[in-house]
């Protein structure tokens, strides 16, 4: 496994023990919300980190908006887990595609 794919694996299971484990205090943080994908930069400046769950859309949009206000907290748990140089800058984005997954699927059953 490349470097880049195990730290974007270890920030991944990181924030998802963080999620599961109530250990972010925003109360706008769903604990069924998961990462679903992590892509970092090259140089492990920044990060993404898509979000998705099995909840409707404002639900989601609220759990980002809640760990974007945490990220300072979650930046500093990530540096003490990742052996990098500097600790990347997270940045949650939304991730509707298994929604969108669902309701394809639905439709297709429905015909």
């Amino acid at each position: 496994m490349h470097r880049q794919e195990r730290i974007q694996h270890q920030i991944a299971e990181t924030i998802g023990e963080l999620i599961v484990g109530r250990q972010i205090k925003d109360p706008r943080v769903n604990p069924l919300a998961s990462v679903s994908r992590v892509i970092v930069a090259r140089d492990f400046s920044r990060a993404r980190i898509f979000i998705s769950g099995y909840m409707d859309d404002k639900a989601l949009e609220r759990s980002v908006a809640g760990l974007n206000s945490a990220a300072g907290f979650i930046q500093g748990r990530l540096g003490k887990v990742l052996n990098t140089r500097q600790t990347p800058r997270v940045l949650f984005v939304a991730d509707t595609s298994i929604a969108e997954g669902f309701d394809i699927i639905q439709k297709l059953s429905d015909t």
